[in-house]
């Protein structure tokens, strides 16, 4: 037995040495390297800081709102410490960058301030539109920055058939509503948006403007199509030097001389008629214009250019605006709630500007825009009205123009809608059985 325990002592001393070995790098001492090196990246998960709008906020409170009606910075940071002479030289110093009187209600804000009894506010950020954003510091250095949001850009192409509007339509992609107004621009001569029906189909190839993932803004259409009343029609966009204007397949323009109606997404409420029942004189009368309804409030643009004869209000026009296009053409828009400021007899306007809001002044029983329009001294139907069109390709762009317009064709034609996706996948099914 006492010669075991001899042979035993060598065996158990070489044990602990190899136990040792393998696990020596739980015994290395506190200032090693590799044991500094966990240490900092340990720190560097637990204390890292956290930024709104890039400023360090570990040590502060945020206090969102949105400005009300009238409410001034100074009623804002009132509750925040802030006194009045760094009020007045936030203001002075800000100038350059963004006014402090000019907060605009509605939009939203953040007060950035210490985790104390006095709640003194370090920093206030305002948001003046999508794509902007402003930091009032109101710390040991009292300046304004202005900040522009990272913004993506994607191309997007879209292929749909309008089951009860285009606006549903368009949402129905996951697209934005401004993509409704630039469609309703680029085709407003050829599709009369008041008569869109059922089954009428449209395409676009576009560049979309995108901000955290949401869409802020349209950067250009790059090609359209669009199917009204099994009619097709073809936009493609060409760089005439001056602009970027669209163009049908053949190289014509599609702006015509005037806009084929002076408001957006309304519906017509009454016809132009010889023969009409007046709703305010309660007899049979003509009516020589086209009645739109729409909310009070909703902007009435020019339907061409031209110049104000008549800027005024008249017991049964209402306040109304009367404008000369040419020798050949004049336009009036009646019962209007007020007219756009500026708008005055002599006054150049452009198409499509702003000139009035929809009311109900004159003889009127609800807001809507009665519409008139002369052609060579006689008033007619404006919808009905045969218009030129303006100049289309130069002959000398023309080579330019067809490669162009056939590579957009080209594109918007391998679109599918989602009728067809479905019958073609149908088909490729029943081919590979």
């Amino acid at each position: 037995m006492r010669i075991t325990k001899i042979w035993l002592i060598p065996v158990v001393a070489a044990i602990v040495i190899i136990t040792f070995r393998y696990n020596s790098h739980d015994l290395l001492p506190p200032n090693s390297d590799e044991d500094n090196e966990n240490v900092e990246k340990e720190t560097a998960k637990t204390t890292s800081p956290t930024f709104y709008y890039k400023i360090p906020i570990d040590s502060l409170e945020i206090t969102k709102g949105k400005v009300k009606w009238g409410q001034t910075l100074s009623e804002i940071l009132a509750e925040f410490n802030v006194s009045h002479q760094n009020l007045h030289l936030l203001a002075k110093r800000s100038k350059g960058v963004y006014d402090v009187r000019k907060l605009k209600a509605g939009t939203r804000y953040s007060v950035l301030h210490r985790c104390d009894l006095l709640k003194t506010a370090t920093h206030f950020v305002f948001e003046p539109s999508l794509t902007e954003y402003v930091i009032y510091h109101l710390g040991d250095s009292i300046h304004a920055e202005l900040g522009i949001r990272e913004m993506e850009v994607r191309e997007r192409r879209i292929a749909a058939e309008i089951e009860s509007s285009l606006y549903n339509a368009i949402l129905d992609q996951g697209s934005s509503p401004l993509l409704v107004n630039r469609l309703v621009d680029i085709f407003a001569w050829q599709i009369d948006f008041f008569r869109i029906a059922k089954g009428d189909r449209f395409k676009i190839i576009l560049e979309e403007e995108l901000i955290n993932g949401k869409v802020v803004g349209i950067r250009s259409i790059n090609g359209a199509y669009f199917e009204h009343w099994k009619r097709n029609y073809y936009a493609i966009p060409f760089n005439t030097g001056e602009k970027v204007d669209y163009f049908d397949e053949d190289g014509n323009s599609l702006r015509k001389t005037f806009l084929k109606a002076p408001l957006n997404f309304t519906r017509i409420s009454s016809r132009y008629s010889l023969r009409r029942f007046h709703p305010v004189q309660k007899r049979y009368k003509a009516h020589l214009g086209t009645d739109y309804a729409a909310p009070t409030g909703t902007p009435i643009r020019t339907v061409g250019d031209g110049v104000v004869l008549e800027a005024r209000y008249k017991r049964g026009n209402g306040n109304y605006v009367k404008i000369k296009h040419n020798s050949n053409y004049t336009t009036q828009y009646l019962h209007m709630s007020k007219i756009a400021k500026g708008i005055r007899p002599g006054k150049s306007v452009k198409q499509g500007q702003k000139i009035g809001f929809v009311g109900s002044t004159g003889l009127a029983t609800g807001p809507h825009l009665c519409f008139r329009f002369w052609k060579n001294g006689q008033q007619v139907d404006a919808l009905k009205v045969d218009l030129p069109a303006l100049e289309g390709i130069a002959e000398s762009e023309m080579e330019t123009f067809r490669m162009i317009s056939t590579a957009t064709r080209a594109k918007l034609d391998a679109l599918h809608f989602q009728k067809e996706k479905e019958l073609l996948a149908e088909i490729l099914g029943e081919y590979k059985n």
